[in-house]
């Protein structure tokens, strides 16, 4: 949590909000402490926000943000981001997030539900200058509650529909005027809204319970020390994907996800005379293993497992000089971070498979001589082993003159990813004369091949910005900011499965042997992004609105597709270049007391200006999965029962609208817009309140996902109808 210093007393201290809590804003150590000053696409959700929208993780915060989509796409292991028409199904994400000041490594670490949000920011537009790694589209920071500015027990009951229910409790306790422990935990389940047909059950429940410790402690020297300590465990089924063909989920092999996650951060700092030192260390892991009938149909062909066991360190050291109102302001920077996991991901082949894909191909390509597989499965065995590390310097100069403040920024980073593998298989066949049924032969497959592949990426990453206060006070700014934003690189550990397959058939004399270094591998994504936008504030501050227009010139940009010749897998490639353009706007309107209107919309035009496949020149289409338009529109108003403001009662109403989303580089696919209503009743006391609520009111049928699997086409449905009510308590 960042602080800005008083010089009277050179001492941290928070600035001040309106929250209904007595809390405070929480600013980033990185950033400044009034965001809308900023040259930066940007949207802060207030936890009265939070609360009323029933935000509790990064998926439900991307409706409230124009042009960020963050889709389900069947278990909270891939929590895929698109923002601006930036992003991929697999790998490195799009966006980056930090809890509390804490960097996230991996994205599947993303989705895990937060309780007490004091204040979310999502950063628009590449952020890499500041916070490196997997910012290109943006960043996501998110506050929790300091016990050093709120003291007491909170609780929270909730039940919906589909066997839906989640209770939560935590504790703020200040021992001193310097020193507070919260502890909070809370546990989730879900019964499952869709229907596997094969057996009757319910494919998509789910468990899950997180915990979170947070100490924190300052002093009139100028130190602050906070640690936070967060588990999260998950048990999932997941994977609702209906067959188009038949229009119906019907697999017969068990899908499952389950993660174990741990991640504490350290946060040091010193406020000096002239300038602040801080310290930003954390500790990840992860533990997690996706379990899925990789073809969703009831044949008996193949199931794919990925387990795997991460840990992670990252270090910050930043010195910032403390924030003068004119004049020159500065940042400096370093960051390190080391990260290595293992992994086991066997794809096995059952009856089914084998006779299609394996001794199909062998008899009609060899008729006079058709083979039997020896047993009716097989495993192709890969294993992995993957350390990565990076470092990188960092500065940013900011000079402030009258209305006009110049920024500048440039981050130098290097980062190394090496893959260890191993590929194994054990089976074999034997060949037969047709004409006599006499055995011709029999051939045993010993393959056991391992290697290492490396890649180094080095990158300058600059910024600039200028920025103009038209009116005195700031209430308004309008800036105009270039930046170069860049998205990792590395290793599609997806791909061995087909590899190895792919050389047990080219061993039999029939079909590619694919190049490892030339599958596996792909490069860092990059861009250029070039915006012009503003903040504004009028009507005594009852009217704030954002808007802003953007162009984005990507190169190398990554895809996932499916190789040639494949029947398993999917990959990560670079696509040659894409631009995307597109404009945002956000308000929000309190015309009287307990009455507020919100507005965010965004637009994006994402398309494909260098990229043929070796079939189709797809020049001119859209890029796939990330959405033309956004829309969020929310109002409410509280009424005071008998004029006591401890007594409320709000009335809700909400409108998110998504789409066209474009499913393939052909565009022959697309989910069309649509638009899902909420509404809710909040009854509010002061220690308790009862909100009843309800999403996709309408029953509105849509799908958020598409993707093809051995030829086959399937879809994911979105959620239909939920209705539910949440009890929280304050103590």
């Amino acid at each position: 949590m960042a602080m800005v210093s008083l010089a009277a007393q050179a001492v941290p201290v928070l600035v001040s909000d309106t929250l209904s809590l007595d809390e405070v804003t929480v600013t980033a150590i990185k950033q400044s402490a009034d965001m809308r000053t900023q040259a930066t696409a940007l949207t802060v959700i207030d936890r009265q926000e939070v609360e009323r929208n029933q935000v509790v993780s990064v998926k439900s915060v991307a409706d409230l943000v124009p042009n960020l989509f963050i889709p389900d796409y069947g278990s909270r292991m891939t929590s895929t981001v698109y923002v601006r028409g930036i992003g991929t199904r697999i790998d490195q994400p799009a966006m980056g997030l930090t809890i509390d000041n804490v960097p996230v490594m991996t994205k599947e670490n993303y989705d895990f539900d937060v309780m007490d949000i004091a204040r979310i920011e999502v950063l628009r537009g590449p952020q890499n200058t500041l916070y490196g790694r997997n910012t290109l589209g943006g960043l996501m920071n998110i506050y929790t509650l300091s016990p050093l500015n709120y003291q007491g027990t909170r609780a929270v009951v909730e039940g919906a529909s589909h066997g839906t229910w989640r209770v939560g409790a935590s504790h703020y306790h200040r021992f001193n005027e310097g020193l507070g422990l919260s502890l909070s935990a809370q546990y989730g389940s879900t019964r499952g809204e869709f229907t596997n047909r094969y057996n009757g059950k319910r494919c998509d429940w789910e468990r899950q319970f997180s915990a979170r410790a947070k100490l924190e402690w300052r002093n009139h020297e100028g130190w602050y020390v906070s640690n936070v300590a967060s588990l999260a465990l998950t048990r999932q089924g997941g994977y609702p994907y209906e067959w188009v063909e038949t229009g119906e989920i019907a697999y017969n092999d068990t899908c499952f996800y389950r993660r174990t996650s741990f991640i504490d951060g350290l946060t040091v700092l010193k406020s000096l005379d002239a300038f602040t030192l801080s310290s930003i260390t954390s500790y990840q892991y992860l533990d997690d293993n996706m379990t899925l009938d990789q073809d969703f149909t009831v044949r008996d062909y193949f199931t794919l497992t990925q387990a795997r066991r991460e840990h992670a360190v990252t270090q910050d050291f930043i010195a910032r000089s403390h924030e003068k109102a004119q004049g020159y302001n500065w940042l400096t920077g370093v960051g390190a971070f080391y990260r290595r996991y293992t992994m086991d991901a066997p794809v096995n082949f059952y009856d089914y498979g084998i006779s299609q894909f394996i001794e199909n191909r062998m008899n009609s390509a060899i008729p006079e001589y058709p083979i039997v597989w020896d047993a009716r499965s097989f495993e192709l065995g890969s294993h992995f082993t993957s350390p990565n590390w990076g470092a990188a310097l960092y500065h940013q100069s900011t000079y402030h003159w009258g209305q006009w403040t110049l920024q500048a920024g440039l981050r130098l980073d290097y980062e190394h990813s090496r893959l260890n593998y191993r590929s194994v298989t054990h089976t074999g066949y034997t060949i037969y004369v047709k004409s006599t049924g006499a055995t011709l032969l029999h051939e045993n497959i010993d393959i056991d091949e391992h290697d290492t592949l490396d890649k180094d990426f080095f990158d300058i990453l600059p910024n600039v910005s200028l920025t103009w206060h038209p009116w005195a006070g700031k209430n308004h700014t309008v800036y105009v900011a270039v930046s170069r934003g860049s998205k990792a690189g590395g290793f599609n550990v997806q791909m061995f499965s087909d590899v190895l397959q792919q050389r047990l058939m080219h061993m039999m004399g029939v079909g590619l042997q694919y190049d490892v270094d030339k599958m596996v591998g792909y490069k860092p994504e990059k861009a250029w992004n070039y915006e012009l936008g503003g903040h504004f504030e009028c009507w005594q501050g009852r009217v704030q609105s954002d808007l802003d227009i953007y162009f984005m010139d990507c190169r190398d940009r990554q895809l996932t597709v499916f190789p040639p010749g494949t029947v398993t897998g999917r990959m990560m490639t670079n696509a040659g270049k894409t631009h995307s353009m597109g404009a945002e706007f956000a308000m929000t309107v309190t015309p009287v007391e307990l009455t507020h209107i919100n507005v965010s919309y965004g637009f994006t035009h994402a398309v494909f200006k260098d990229y043929n496949d070796g079939k189709t020149d797809h020049n001119g289409h859209r890029v796939p999965y990330a959405p033309k338009h956004t829309l969020f529109v929310g109002a409410g108003h509280g009424i005071k029962i008998g004029g006591d403001q401890n007594k409320l009662l709000t009335l809700e109403a909400n409108v998110r609208a998504t789409g066209d989303i474009y499913w393939d580089e052909a565009n022959t696919l697309r989910q069309p817009l649509y638009a899902l209503l909420g509404a809710s009743i909040t009854w509010k006391q002061a220690h308790y309140s009862v909100q009843l609520w309800g999403k996709n009111l309408t029953d509105t049928q849509y799908k958020t996902f598409y993707f093809v699997s051995i030829q086959h086409p399937f879809l994911q449905r979105g959620h239909g109808r939920s209705l539910g009510a949440t009890l929280r308590l304050t103590l």
